[in-house]
């Protein structure tokens, strides 16, 4: 490996692991490689989506064929379990999930620490919870584990586990959170919930919230007001049902996405856009939800991706601290075509869309990954040489 520029090499070390999906997954940890490198440290990202996967399997098999070692087969096993057994079928989603959840985080961490010289950072990162246990694994390196949520609450909620399972997954999660060096939320009020909820002590809570980069393509006033959703139709705190009784009662919803969501939902489905400009073709921007205490507590990643296009976002009135979310127009199923077709005053809906603009700028990923800098700055670990294979 050749020598960092001597800017990089005057900055610390730090490890990404994440997945980079095709949602909001993706966005969080290459801002925060991008956000570390401008400020002349040395980050790295690793991208584990495909961990059990033979890397170098011709094109055409690209990503199918599990990998050679013993461990990655036997994650590559429990993920075809997976999808066979708890995707359709309602028995082994309820009483399976848990087990296989459990074997594939304890076979990712075991990968990890033999394949990731984490002791070569200053600063470990972890952004998803199926890979946050080789944490633990980190000696010499401070660890921050970044969550998307509180992971154990989400799938029970998505009625995965039972009760029981349901306390052994709590315990597990909050044994990493107590023992990282930092740990945050993607969005504070997740931290308010882990610690209420779950009891963790909050010792080592930093704010790293969600952010955006305000479009210079901001949305234009149009009637009638054409509504916008964007994400994953498919999983249940989503509330597909939710949406596609919405689609009926107002027509000019249009939803992208994947993977495709269920023809009997009736949605006005145009597929997977991977560029967010899209959205400067609508008024409004649609959030739903389950009606859950996680949900009615939590964010969704597309809202501030809404918020970024100056658009006034549509979110269930069940959603609890919409006032940290300016530009939020809270609504329930009786009231929803009503909302909506009071945006097509333009003087309201131009002030909704200043406000969402303005709190897109407050979002900026410049401000809300700033305490990562301040982390760094107060750690003493020295920097190391190292190359991902």
């Amino acid at each position: 490996m050749t020598t960092a520029p001597t800017k990089a090499r005057a900055g610390k070390r730090v490890l990404i692991i994440c997945q980079l999906d095709a949602f909001a997954n993706g966005i969080k940890p290459a801002e925060i490689e991008r956000f570390l490198r401008q400020r002349g440290h040395d980050a790295h990202l690793v991208d584990t989506y495909h961990l059990s996967r033979w890397a170098h399997a011709p094109k055409l098999f690209h990503g199918r064929l599990p990998a050679l070692s013993p461990r990655k087969f036997a994650l590559y096993a429990t993920e075809a379990a997976s999808a066979v057994l708890t995707r359709r079928w309602d028995f082994g989603r309820r009483h399976l999930s848990y087990y296989l959840l459990v074997a594939d985080h304890r076979l990712r961490r075991g990968i990890l620490k033999r394949s990731l010289p984490l002791d070569d950072f200053d600063l470990v990162i972890c952004e998803t919870p199926y890979d946050a246990g080789v944490l633990a694994d980190a000696g010499a390196a401070r660890t921050l584990y970044d969550a998307p949520t509180p992971w154990a609450d989400e799938v029970y909620f998505d009625g995965r586990v039972s009760e029981r399972q349901h306390r052994k997954l709590r315990q597990l999660e909050t044994a990493i959170c107590e023992n990282v060096d930092h740990l945050a939320f993607h969005w504070d009020s997740y931290a308010r919930y882990a610690v209420e909820r779950y009891g963790i002590s909050g010792h080592n809570l930093t704010s790293l919230k969600f952010g955006c980069t305000p479009s210079k393509q901001r949305a234009e006033f149009a009637v009638p007001p054409r509504v916008v959703y964007f994400g994953n139709v498919s999983v249940g705190y989503n509330a597909p049902a939710l949406l596609a009784r919405l689609s009926a009662l107002y027509p000019h919803i249009d939803v992208y996405g994947g993977p495709p969501p269920d023809p009997r939902l009736g949605l006005n489905y145009l597929g997977y856009t991977p560029s967010l400009d899209v959205l400067s073709n609508y008024q409004l921007g649609l959030v739903t939800c389950s009606r859950d205490q996680l949900r009615r507590n939590g964010f969704s990643a597309k809202h501030v991706s809404y918020l970024s296009y100056g658009l006034p976002v549509l979110v269930p009135s069940w959603r609890r601290h919409l006032d940290l979310l300016r530009g939020s127009v809270p609504y329930t199923e009786e009231t929803f075509r009503s909302v909506v077709d009071s945006m097509g005053d333009e003087s309201r809906w131009r002030s909704a869309s200043d406000e969402a603009y303005a709190q897109a700028e407050r979002l900026r990923w410049e401000e809300t990954l700033r305490p990562l800098e301040q982390l760094l700055s107060r750690d003493p670990h020295l920097s190391k040489d190292w190359q991902w294979t």
